[in-house]
């Protein structure tokens, strides 16, 4: 396989200049993150009955995986207490008036409740931080009932959990696995903006990842790590059962008869691709296929038109060698 008009070399140089989140704006975002939560946490110690007990950074800016195009972060929300409302819309009206109470410079449209989070916009950059709820009663792991962004249903979960569960992959991959994860989800991205009905979770993207890296997949050359996952995608047709064992045990897992079966690593009865259809499991498997035989086909183009032609095929236009 040819390597002489792109190598790994000019897919980390895409990457930095055109996938990634720059450096400055990621420190830009988690300062006004921890501003947010430093905030809290004063108006805490003045009110010790106040029933948001803890906020994180989740989502990706948390995990390193961020995209250049990334205008919010996602923020969980630890609320514990009896007089915390369980019906779903009052309690995050009820979590929008102590954020307000806490936050009294902010507007009232900067606080706002949305179906399952509430929404907190910073003026001065645009950004906007979505605060999910998560009800907590004091488990040592930080276990409590988040608020799915999917349906509202209530889901077992532990952010510190999940963020620990990414940290060991990437620990063992150096930079490598996030900038894998990274310019996935970036050929995702492009996906469903040319396929109707395309979809494919960030969530699951990791985990597939995931389970490469337990399986001994090497990160570090970047045409290689891509087209690993999209073999495997292929040659399991999406069907393939993924579950860790990180945080309990694989036979834990009961009979799982959705089309794609991919296991939440703290949770071991929530399906993360439960709602996924037959044929959208078939589509990421197309779109799979073509992205695979694309980087055969650059590997082996003896021009760089063609070479760079084939990269485009997976990352659009804005790939440039």
């Amino acid at each position: 396989m040819s390597r002489t008009h792109v190598d790994h070399r000019d897919i980390a140089s895409f990457a930095q200049n055109k996938v990634n989140l720059p450096q400055d704006k990621a420190n830009k975002y988690r300062a006004q993150a921890r501003q947010l939560r430093e905030k809290l946490e004063n108006y805490l110690n003045d009110h010790p009955d106040f029933t948001l007990k803890k906020m994180m950074v989740s989502g990706s800016l948390a995990k390193g995986t961020a995209l250049r195009t990334l205008n919010d972060i996602d923020v969980a929300c630890y609320v514990s207490g009896a007089d915390a409302p369980s019906d779903i819309p009052k309690l995050l009206d009820y979590i929008a008036e102590k954020l307000r109470k806490a936050f009294p410079n902010f507007t009232p449209d900067q606080v706002k409740p949305q179906t399952y989070c509430i929404t907190v916009s910073f003026k001065g950059t645009g950004l906007d931080v979505d605060i999910v709820p998560i009800l907590y009663y004091g488990d040592d792991n930080w276990y409590g009932n988040l608020v799915s962004q999917d349906d509202g249903s209530l889901l077992k979960t532990s952010i510190p959990l999940h963020l620990d569960f990414i940290k060991k992959r990437k620990q063992k991959h150096d930079q490598h696995y996030s900038q894998v994860v990274r310019l996935i989800k970036f050929w995702a991205r492009k996906e469903k903006r040319e396929r109707d009905g395309f979809r494919f979770k960030s969530f699951m993207i990791e985990l597939i990842l995931a389970k490469l890296s337990d399986n001994g997949t090497n990160f570090s050359d970047y045409p290689e790590a891509l087209q690993s996952f999209f073999t495997y995608i292929a040659t399991t047709d999406m069907r393939e059962l993924i579950v860790f064992d990180d945080y309990y045990s694989k036979d834990k897992v009961g009979p799982v008869t959705t089309p794609v079966k991919i296991i939440d690593p703290v949770n071991e009865v929530n399906n993360v691709s439960e709602l996924y259809t037959a044929a959208q499991a078939d589509m990421i498997v197309d779109a799979a296929l073509e992205a695979g035989d694309a980087i055969d086909s650059a590997l082996s183009a003896t021009t760089k038109q063609d070479t760079v032609y084939y990269w485009q095929k997976i990352f659009g236009p804005s790939f440039q060698a």
